[in-house]
């Protein structure tokens, strides 16, 4: 790879902005420019020396403009995301402990009303809960790779199968800069959107599929871990009304395909907080700024009290403390107006997927 003397910066600078001044050190460029149509063009700036390994922010002072250009020092890499095989032993033992979790869920259900080989419902909910999951992932690897960001594979995080959930969800990290506002948003927005498509596909299964059984069996069992009550979200509630299966005389036994769709609701609910580093926390932060963006995160926390969730409370409380602030490089340009609009659809489904008390949906 060729280097980038700075005569070569300041000629590509030249054939994007017009530059009023420059100021130069051992460790920086700084460019006066001047251009009201910077927002597209420093996109491109900042993907062709990305390639040769410098990188550019954008700042303004007074009515100045400055594009700052340093080179990409080497950073310290985390060992283990560097290796390529970790994500698929990831993926391998997440499959394995949800395939666990699958069988023992259809056992369970087995002894209040048949629903089928307990291996074969297993690995049907292998394939929702891990395309829930994997859609999600999808979704931002498509929107990094349509905006030219690198990113990592999924790394999926294994949980506690029969005793708790299976899965703890998965992540991606980017490789590559966030150059402005609008990209960090179609990143953040793309994974829960293209993973809540895939659980309402699910919910309607799993709803259609879950047995009900009449209420003097119900309160005969209630107590057991077949019948405990777990808070319902609107989509839900919506799919069950539909099949007439919300009866007053019948209770629905939730099968582990309907269990798939309910983590699922569960998870496009807790990435749409608007906090920390979640999908909802980006959104947030290119929307409101970093200010606002923190009120947010502890009026999430509070949320997630509310609704009885203290151990993911003390979780974003622990891991925002510790993380830094997500910016993009291009921190001047505004937030384009209807992403502005979306994000109001980002809060009513958030809503729609909260898990909501019975008493407050009865």
């Amino acid at each position: 790879m060729i280097e980038y003397s700075q005569e070569d910066i300041k000629r590509l600078v030249s054939s994007f902005f017009n530059i009023m001044e420059v100021e130069i050190s051992l460790s920086k460029m700084k460019f006066y420019v001047n251009d009201k149509d910077f927002k597209t063009k420093f996109v491109e700036i900042t993907q062709k020396l990305e390639e040769k390994n410098f990188f550019c922010t954008l700042e303004k002072e007074s009515d100045d403009m400055i594009l700052i250009i340093s080179k990409i020092l080497p950073g310290k890499k985390r060992k283990w995301l560097s290796k390529t095989w970790i994500p698929r032993i990831l993926f391998v033992v997440t499959v394995c402990f949800v395939l666990i979790d699958g069988f023992y869920r259809t056992l369970g259900v087995n002894r209040l009303a048949e629903i089928g080989d307990p291996l074969a419902v297993a690995v049907l909910y292998a394939w929702a809960l891990m395309g829930i999951l994997g859609v999600h992932e999808a979704g931002h690897l498509i929107a990094a790779k349509w905006h030219k960001i690198k990113t990592t594979w999924p790394y999926f995080i294994p949980g506690i199968p029969i005793y708790g959930i299976p899965t703890f969800g998965a992540f991606i990290q980017s490789r590559g800069l966030t150059v402005n506002r609008d990209i960090l948003f179609d990143i953040a927005i793309a994974g829960p959107i293209a993973g809540l498509i895939v659980a309402i596909v699910v919910a309607v299964f799993g709803v259609y599929t879950s047995p009900i059984i009449d209420n003097e069996l119900a309160e005969q069992l209630f107590g057991t871990s077949q019948l405990m009550e777990m808070n319902e979200n609107i989509i839900m509630k919506v799919i069950i009304i539909l099949f007439d299966k919300d009866g007053d005389n019948v209770q629905l036994v939730m099968s582990p395909i309907m269990f798939a769709a309910w983590l699922g609701f569960l998870i496009t609910f807790l990435n749409l907080l608007p906090a920390w580093q979640l999908d909802g926390g980006h959104l947030a932060r290119v929307l409101f700024g970093k200010k606002w963006h923190k009120i947010a995160t502890y009026a999430s926390m509070g949320v997630l009290v509310l609704l009885n969730y203290w151990m993911m409370a003390i979780l974003i409380l622990i891991l925002s403390s510790r993380s830094k602030d997500t910016q993009p490089l291009d921190n001047i340009s505004p937030l384009s107006s209807n992403r502005k609009i979306v994000y109001i659809g980002v809060i009513i489904l958030a809503i729609l997927c909260a898990p909501l008390p019975s008493s407050f949906l009865s």
